[in-house]
């Protein structure tokens, strides 16, 4: 399994992660709580935590592909979160 982790720092982590976490359940099998969420597509899983300055992100899968397939999360985040105009997030395999 390979993984890749990032970071964005944003005092709104939370608001975020369960903005996510809803916007996915339609699609995708997700489960979340108070600070904790995780969706399951079929390419790989996103688990985010939120704290209070920022939401840390892994996301798993299979092969290179399917990792950064996974990785759609960063488009959907960047979208919800565009009054902040993040920067592409920086990813650590």
């Amino acid at each position: 399994m390979l993984t890749a982790t990032t970071r964005c720092e944003t005092p709104n982590a939370g608001k975020y992660l369960q903005q996510l976490c809803k916007h996915f359940v339609h699609k995708v099998d997700v489960a979340y709580n108070d600070g904790h969420g995780q969706c399951r597509f079929s390419c790989g899983t996103a688990t985010m935590n939120a704290g209070l300055e920022g939401l840390d992100i892994v996301v798993e899968a299979a092969d290179t592909g399917a990792l950064t397939e996974t990785k759609v999360i960063e488009s959907h985040l960047v979208r919800f979160a565009f009054r902040e105009n993040l920067q592409p997030l920086a990813w650590r395999d």
